[in-house]
């Protein structure tokens, strides 16, 4: 009796291994490492464990229509910047799920979206910290063609504290219809014409807990988008209302929440034009009304600013989005002179020009009282905006292949900041300045290449930090190598003991899927910005170890 039951557990977890084998396994791992030391002249300090460590490692399995996977998580402790609810080593992603041509059923924690994500968008950014997820069920539905219809349900990840998550006090419910009218009516393709329509509704639901204020348990926001497209044009965009949602973001106010994006481009070989318009207000959307900075965020403010990659422009006066309220436009230009014409030269030119800028939105007051209890302090129009400027951004960039070897980019940057309201400073008011960076490219051979960097910055009447200057060389070899030196340094700071330089350097290896990657040097303090969204990261200097790896 006893041998037949070891045999017959043999058997299943014979079957279990096999039928685990006819799936498919994948993912990946990564690994931030710091060790830290002391800099008094840039004011950094070497934290008592003096090595920090942010590691992860996803795992994601499927058979026919089943899948799970899970993502084990370690702060051990965190890297420099890193917000401090993150702690601790587990598991901090998990989930099942079941998928084929009708339904898409996930349940425990994932990642999803509505329209621009405006009302609603969970999703994570590592290099900022941000890991905003849902932990409940997700049910997509594909009931006829041409039409998607998402459902998501559960409360958003707050925290990973000694290794185990903790979530917000909200409940978040949503459904968004997308609806592809070139499925419905296949002769709109044969006319070059493409539609897309869809509505999202997304609400909240958290216990009224103010002793002060009487505060909605439930809230709800709503609101529909439109895409047109005709051969080479495009049009589309979405609005948004969100009801009355008293938070610490707006004072525990009672007025409705707008906001619009329109986007609209024409795109033909050698030449793309996009303009956008944005209009927010009072489009703060937390699953938790009381919570600040990034935390718990329901919704997602595009930034309508280009994303800038070189040093200065990236990381001293980049834009952060601003839900409460912004009015923001956008024109971006991409042309192409042909190669062999007298301006284009043998392998042609490509220009790049630029232009954005937010002003914040006129809230008319006249009529309202103030100190009345309903606390609808304002009236707003949807692109009524105000004269006060919160951000301007001309740039232009042309780069030109000189030589088979050789590549030019010359760039130029006028970006006017509001500190008063980015706060990215000690300074007051409106800091303009001027940007250039060259860009020079040489291909030694079919391997090996080196690109050198200079970039200054000088701020109009010495504002600020007064001028900039960052020099980076860049050694390839291709596909295994690469080498790169930093130099960063504030030689024009009015103040003279804050002229400070930042030495950096990197070395790297990549073994197909793997890449290692080592840096030693400075790092100034400041905020860094992805897509409209910032987290302040303290000055360092020390080493760092990246490691990454797919399978």
């Amino acid at each position: 009796m006893k041998t037949s039951k070891i045999l017959t557990g043999a058997l299943l977890l014979f079957a279990g291994v096999n039928a685990l084998a006819q799936g498919s396994i994948s993912g990946n791992m990564e690994t931030n490492f710091q060790y830290l030391l002391s800099d008094d002249k840039i004011n950094a300090i070497q934290p008592d464990e003096k090595a920090l460590l942010n590691s992860y490692i996803n795992v994601n399995y499927r058979l026919a229509g089943f899948k799970a996977g899970v993502r084990l998580e370690g702060y051990l402790p965190r890297t420099l910047g890193y917000p401090d609810r993150f702690d601790g080593a587990g598991l901090g992603y998990r989930y099942v799920g079941y998928e084929n041509d009708l339904v898409d059923i996930t349940v425990g924690n994932f990642y999803e979206q509505f329209g621009s994500g405006l009302i609603f968008r969970s999703y994570e950014d590592r290099a900022l910290g941000l890991d905003n997820m849902m932990n409940g069920i997700s049910l997509n539905l594909r009931p006829y063609k041409g039409v998607t219809l998402k459902t998501v349900y559960g409360r958003q990840r707050f925290a990973f504290v000694e290794g185990k998550n903790q979530y917000g006090a909200g409940i978040v419910r949503g459904a968004d219809l997308e609806v592809n009218f070139n499925e419905w009516f296949p002769k709109l393709s044969d006319h070059n014409v493409r539609i897309t329509g869809g509505g999202s509704l997304v609400s909240r639901f958290q216990e009224d807990n103010n002793s002060e204020f009487v505060l909605p348990e439930n809230t709800g926001a709503y609101g529909g988008r439109l895409a047109l497209a005709y051969k080479k044009f495009f049009i589309n965009g979405e609005y948004i209302i969100k009801e009355q949602d008293p938070s610490q973001d707006n004072g525990y106010i009672y007025n409705y929440g707008k906001g619009m994006i329109v986007n609209a481009g024409y795109s033909q070989k050698g030449l793309g034009i996009v303009l956008s318009a944005k209009s927010i207000d009072n489009m703060s959307f937390r699953s938790d009304r009381d919570a600040v900075l990034q935390d718990l965020t329901m919704g997602f403010i595009p930034p309508l600013t280009k994303t800038h990659t070189y040093n200065l422009v990236a990381t001293l006066y980049p834009y952060a989005s601003q839900p409460n309220g912004e009015v923001a436009f956008q024109a971006d230009i991409i042309y192409n002179i042909k190669r062999g014409t007298k301006l284009g030269g043998k392998y042609g030119t490509d220009i790049s020009l630029n232009f954005s800028t937010a002003y914040e939105p006129l809230k008319k007051t006249s009529g309202i009282n103030l100190l009345d209890s309903s606390r609808v302090t304002y009236e707003s129009s949807l692109f009524d905006k105000s004269d006060l400027l919160y951000w301007r951004d001309i740039n232009v960039s042309v780069k030109r292949k000189v030589h088979k070897q050789w590549t030019i980019e010359a760039s130029y940057y006028n970006i006017s900041m509001n500190n008063d309201v980015l706060k990215l400073t000690d300074e007051k008011g409106i800091i303009e300045s001027h940007i250039g960076v060259l860009d020079v490219e040489y291909k030694i051979n079919r391997k090996h290449t080196v690109r050198a960097e200079v970039q200054g910055l000088w701020t109009v009447d010495n504002k600020d930090r007064g001028a900039w200057a960052t020099g980076l060389i860049e050694y390839t070899i291709s596909p295994d190598w690469f080498f790169s030196a930093i130099f960063q340094s504030n030689y024009g700071n009015p103040v003279k003991e804050d002229r400070i330089n930042y030495p950096m350097l990197f070395v790297g290896k990549i073994w197909g899927a793997t890449r290692v990657q080592v840096g030693y040097g400075r790092q100034k303090e400041g905020l860094f910005c992805v897509g409209g969204i910032c987290r302040f990261v303290p000055a360092s200097n020390g080493l760092s170890l990246t490691f990454t790896h797919s399978f």
